[in-house]
C-alpha cells in the first residue's frame, strides 16, 4: 500500500523538517482510513437488525431486548463526551489502537456472552469504543495539506455512509446463514484487521501543550451554555433521531409478523431500500449555503411527520386506513413501507446536514468540540428512541411504535417553530 507518507514525518513535534510541514495522505491510505471507520459504524447498527434473534437467545422480552440498543447508543453518546476528547491530551496512534482493541475485546465477549447482563453491558462498551472513528478523522486531517483535506475527509466520511448502509443488512445475512453470535464475532475480526493495517502505518502525534482533560470536559458544558444555535440544532437532531431509532429498532419484528412473513434476507433488502435517503445530504448541504436552511429544516421535520403517519396508515398502525385493501395486498403494503423508511432516512439526514453547517459557523477554533457535542447529544436522542420502543411494541404493537415516532418529529417541529428570531441561522 502506497500510504504517500515519509515515515521521518511521522512525529508531530517541534524539531519536524520544513520537508514534513505538510504530510500527504495518498490514496492507498485514504482507501484505508475509510474502510476502518465503516467497519466500525457496522457495529452500532447491527443490533437493530438483530434484536429479534438475541432476545429469545438470551431470553430477554422484546421491551428488554431494546435495552441492547438503548445501551449500544448510549455508550456512543458517551464515548463522544468522554473519550474523543483525549484525542487533544494523549498521543493519537497510541489512543487510537488501545480503544480499537478495547472494541475487539467488547466484541468477542459479546460473541460469547452467556447471558443478558454481561450482553449488554458489553454492547455499552462496543458503542463507546466505536468512537475510535471520530479519532481517525483528525488524524486524517493532520495527514492530508490543506488544499487536500476537505476532499479526503470528505471521502473518509463516505466510508460513514458505506457502513451505516451495509450494517443491517450485513447483519440480517449473517444471522440468517450463522446465527446472531456470528455476526459479532465477524465483526470483531474484522475490527481487528483494521487495527493490524492501521498500527503500520498510523503516525505517532502527540498534541502540543494544551489544556488539561478536566478542562476539556468543562468546555464543552461552557460551549453548550454560550451556543444557543448548538442547543437548538441537537435539540432538533435528538427528537428526530428518537423517531428514527425506534422505527428502526422496531422494523425488523413488524416484517417479519404476519401478512410480511419476510425472512432475514428480505429484511436486508429492506434496509438497503431505506438507506437510500442518505443521498439527501448533498443536495440540504447545498440548499443550506443558498440560505435555505430554515426551509430545509421545516422540510425535514415535516418529512419524518408525513413518513410515520404513512408507517402507521398502511401497516397496521391504530389510524390505520383501508385504502385500495391494503390489508390484502401485503406486497403494495410493503412499498409503502419502504417508501416509509425512505422518507424518514430523508427528513433525518436532511436535518441533521443543515445543522451541522449552522454549527460549523459558529467557532472556528472549537470545531471538533462543537461536533462531538452536537453528534452526541443526538445519539442520546437515539438512545431515548431505542428505550421507548420496547414498551412500545409490547403494550401496543407497531402502532403504539408509530405513535412514538409521530410524537419525536412533531415535537421537533414544534421547538423549531418557536425557534427565536434571533437564533436563526440562514
Amino acid at each position: 500500500m502506497d500510504s504517500g507518507l515519509d515515515k521521518a514525518c511521522l512525529e508531530e513535534t517541534p524539531q519536524r523538517s520544513p520537508a514534513c510541514a505538510s504530510p500527504r495522505m495518498g490514496t492507498g491510505l485514504t482507501v484505508l482510513f475509510a474502510t476502518a471507520v465503516g467497519v466500525l459504524v457496522m457495529c452500532l447498527s447491527a443490533s437493530q437488525a438483530l434484536i429479534g434473534e438475541f432476545g429469545p437467545s438470551l431470553g430477554l422480552s422484546t421491551a428488554a431486548a431494546s435495552l441492547v440498543v438503548t445501551f449500544t447508543l448510549l455508550g456512543y453518546a458517551a464515548g463522544l463526551f468522554l473519550l474523543v476528547p483525549l484525542v487533544d491530551v494523549v498521543e493519537n496512534r497510541r489512543l487510537i489502537l488501545g480503544t480499537m482493541a478495547a472494541c475487539i475485546a467488547a466484541l468477542g465477549g459479546a460473541a460469547l456472552a452467556p447471558g443478558a447482563t454481561l450482553f449488554i453491558a458489553l454492547s455499552f462498551i462496543v458503542g463507546m469504543t466505536s468512537t475510535v472513528v471520530q479519532m481517525l478523522v483528525p488524524t486524517a486531517a493532520f495527514l492530508t495539506p490543506e488544499a487536500r483535506r476537505g476532499r479526503v475527509v470528505g471521502n473518509i466520511m463516505s466510508g460513514i455512509m458505506l457502513g451505516l448502509l451495509l450494517g443491517r443488512p450485513l447483519a440480517c445475512l449473517v444471522a440468517e446463514w450463522f446465527g446472531w453470535r456470528a455476526y459479532y464475532g465477524m465483526s470483531a475480526v474484522l475490527v481487528a484487521v483494521m487495527a493490524l493495517a492501521l498500527a503500520r502505518v498510523l503516525p505517532r502525534r502527540r498534541p502540543t501543550a494544551g489544556p488539561r482533560y478536566s478542562a476539556l470536559i468543562a468546555s464543552l458544558l461552557a460551549l453548550l451554555r454560550e451556543e444557543p444555535v448548538l442547543r437548538r440544532r441537537a435539540s432538533y437532531q435528538a427528537l428526530l433521531m428518537g423517531s428514527f431509532s425506534v422505527f428502526w429498532t422496531a422494523i425488523a419484528l413488524r416484517l417479519q409478523a404476519p401478512p410480511y412473513n419476510l425472512g432475514h434476507d428480505g429484511v436486508a433488502l429492506y434496509a438497503l431500500a431505506g438507506a437510500a435517503g442518505a443521498v439527501v445530504a448533498p443536495l440540504a448541504g447545498r440548499a443550506g449555503d443558498r440560505g435555505l436552511t430554515r426551509r430545509i429544516t421545516f422540510l425535514g421535520h415535516g418529512t419524518a411527520i408525513v413518513a410515520m403517519l404513512l408507517g402507521g396508515a398502511v401497516a397496521g398502525g391504530s389510524w390505520s386506513l383501508d385504502l385500495m385493501g391494503l390489508h390484502l395486498l401485503p406486497m403494495l403494503s410493503l412499498g409503502f413501507l419502504v417508501a416509509t423508511a425512505l422518507l424518514l432516512d430523508s427528513g433525518v439526514v436532511a436535518d441533521q446536514a443543515v445543522g451541522r453547517r449552522a454549527i460549523n459557523l459558529l467557532r472556528p477554533e472549537a470545531r471538533g468540540r462543537l461536533n462531538g457535542l452536537f453528534t452526541g447529544i443526538f445519539f442520546l436522542g437515539a438512545s431515548a428512541g431505542a428505550l421507548l420502543e420496547g414498551p412500545a411494541w409490547s403494550w401496543g404493537g407497531w402502532a403504539a411504535v408509530c405513535w412514538v415516532g409521530l410524537g419525536f418529529a412533531l415535537a421537533a417541529l414544534l421547538l423549531h417553530a418557536v425557534e427565536p428570531r434571533h437564533a436563526r441561522v440562514d
